[in-house]
Order: structure tokens, then C-alpha cells, then sequence
């Protein structure tokens, strides 16, 4: 199984789009080692910009540069891009549709012994209630690459949430589509849709409940913002139940979107994992993934929770 960095891929990425694109910009807050947009700023240093510790004016000044037709990479880590800077993304970034990319890294309480101040659990949740925002959460490095072309082809603001760890390649995926779910897996007892880190976990719990005579659908809804809502409302239609499952609050990320769009189009049962109103804490990723109840093991419980009460 092969291990790699998300954040990784997006700096070899980006370097790519440099080549191809000399009107890209790239803008990061002292953390370029940890985002690897210093493979971006070695290549091209007379359009990369450090802002050190001041992520309100990067974002600010991205909306400049944005205004005079660059196209504008902010990186930092997901907590201060999307906490300190959120009133400049929403009135300078968003509310002005302009051409910029927020690719954000260390999102969830995968930070790990970082701890509380570092792990960003509410990013998707305050990015997805701007209007104009597009949001990818990728599950894997591949993925990831895929994010981040379709966000520099996308005409508008884009968060993109990558993690810190490095994550295990998933095979069987298809073809990425920005705002197009992937399914990976078909299936008719149960459905388990899930984006980032969370898509390996659906896919090791669909395993053991396949081994209990159960078939399960497996999607990953790498897009949070456009929803793909067919699918949802397909698989609320053809199978028992929905288990929703992220590396996020509960509250306002992809559970929420989900439980929207069956709510309105087609009532179903739905399961949460995901954080449920705690601050993260420190702690080895193993450990808090335990803690915090996001494990194959806590799916296969939510998933067999559900169909006893069909």
C-alpha cells in the first residue's frame, strides 16, 4: 500500500501549473515548508509572496491580485485560513467571485500531538456557508493532483482541505469530476459516503460487513460544495440507509450537506461519524481517530445501528 503526502503532490503540482501559467501566483503564511509551496517559490520566486504570521492580509492581497487578473494559490495551515482570515474571504475573495485558490493543509485532528489550537474541525463548515465557494476535500494524493487542476481550471474561489499525514493510495477510483461523487464501491444494503481520510475507513468497514453477508455502497463525495445530490438521493432511494463519514464537525460539513438533501428529496435514515461537538486535544493521529470515534470499526457499528432500525 502506498504511502504519500497530499501536500506533497500539491507542490510538484503547482510547479507544473507554473510552468504552464505565468500569470499564477503563489501566497503562503511562513509555512511554506509544511505546505511545499517552497518547491513553488525555488522555482519561481519573483511570484511567490510570504506573509509571514499575517494570514488576513494574504488573503486581503490576494483579492488585489486577483482584481488585476492573476490567479491567485493562498496556503497555509486549514485552522488560521479559514478562522483568522474568514471575513476576507468572504468580502473581499468571495463576494467578488474572484479567480483565488485557498489550498489549505493540516485540516482535521490528524495534526496529531499539535493539538486543540491546530486542528481545524469547523474549516468546511465556515468555508461551505459563503456563497460562490467551491470546497474539495480529496481522499488520497492522486486525488489530490486532481483537486487541484480542476480548482485552477474552476473561474471562481476554491478551498481545498488537505491533511497532514501521509495517506494510502485507494484503487478502484474513477475519473475525477469537480461536483461529480465518486462510487466507488456499488452496493444495495447500505450506503457510506465519506471524503478525505475518511474514504479508506468506509472502504475497511465496507469489508467486514461484507464478510456479514452486507452490501455496501461506498461513495466518496470528494466535492462538498457543488453537492452531487443524485447520488445522494439514489442511494436513499435504493439502499436502507446513509452512514456519513468525516474527519469534521458534524455540525455544518458533509453530514449536514447530506441530511439537507435528504431531508428535502428523499427521507432516509442517516448515521453520523464525525466530531461531535469537542475541541480536538493532543494525541497520536491512532489514538484520536479512537478517541474521537472515526474508525472503520465505529462505521461498521453506526452501519449495523441503522439497519436494526429499518
Amino acid at each position: 500500500m502506498e504511502l504519500l503526502y497530499q501536500r506533497d503532490i500539491y507542490g510538484k503540482t503547482l510547479v507544473e501549473l507554473g510552468r504552464e501559467n505565468k500569470e499564477i501566483v503563489v501566497l503562503d503564511a511562513d509555512l511554506s515548508g509544511s505546505t511545499r509551496t517552497n518547491l513553488f517559490a525555488k522555482e519561481f520566486p519573483d511570484r511567490f509572496f510570504n506573509f509571514g504570521v499575517a494570514e488576513q492580509n494574504m488573503m486581503a492581497t490576494a483579492a488585489g491580485l486577483a482584481s488585476c487578473g492573476k490567479i491567485v494559490f493562498c496556503s497555509t495551515f486549514a485552522v488560521f485560513a479559514t478562522g483568522r482570515a474568514w471575513d476576507q474571504i468572504r468580502n473581499s475573495i468571495c463576494f467578488n467571485n474572484f479567480n483565488i485558490k485557498i489550498v489549505a493543509s493540516h485540516a482535521g485532528i490528524t495534526v496529531g500531538p499539535d493539538g486543540s489550537s491546530h486542528h481545524a474541525i469547523e474549516d468546511i463548515a465556515l468555508m461551505r456557508v459563503i456563497p460562490n465557494m467551491t470546497i474539495i476535500v480529496p481522499c488520497d494524493a492522486p486525488e489530490t493532483k486532481d483537486a487541484i487542476i480542476a480548482a485552477y481550471r474552476h473561474p471562481g474561489p476554491v478551498y481545498v482541505r488537505l491533511g497532514r499525514p501521509k495517506v494510502p493510495t485507494i484503487e478502484g477510483k474513477h475519473a475525477f469530476k469537480l461536483g461529480k461523487a465518486d462510487i466507488i464501491e456499488e452496493g444495495k444494503d447500505i450506503t457510506l459516503i465519506a471524503c478525505g481520510i475518511m474514504v479508506r475507513a468506509a472502504l475497511e468497514a465496507s469489508v467486514i460487513l461484507k464478510k456479514e453477508g452486507l452490501s455496501c455502497r461506498v461513495i466518496d463525495m470528494h466535492t462538498i460544495k457543488p453537492l452531487d445530490t443524485s447520488v445522494i438521493i439514489q442511494a436513499a432511494e435504493e439502499t436502507h440507509g446513509i452512514v456519513v463519514c468525516e474527519e469534521h464537525m458534524v455540525i455544518g460539513g458533509l453530514a449536514s450537506a447530506v441530511d439537507d438533501v435528504v431531508l428535502e428529496n428523499a427521507p432516509c435514515r442517516v448515521e453520523r461519524i464525525g466530531i461531535k461537538n469537542r475541541f480536538g486535544q493532543s494525541g497520536e493521529n491512532e489514538e484520536l481517530l479512537k478517541e474521537y470515534n472515526l474508525t472503520a470499526s465505529d462505521i461498521v457499528n453506526q452501519a449495523r445501528k441503522l439497519l436494526n432500525k429499518k
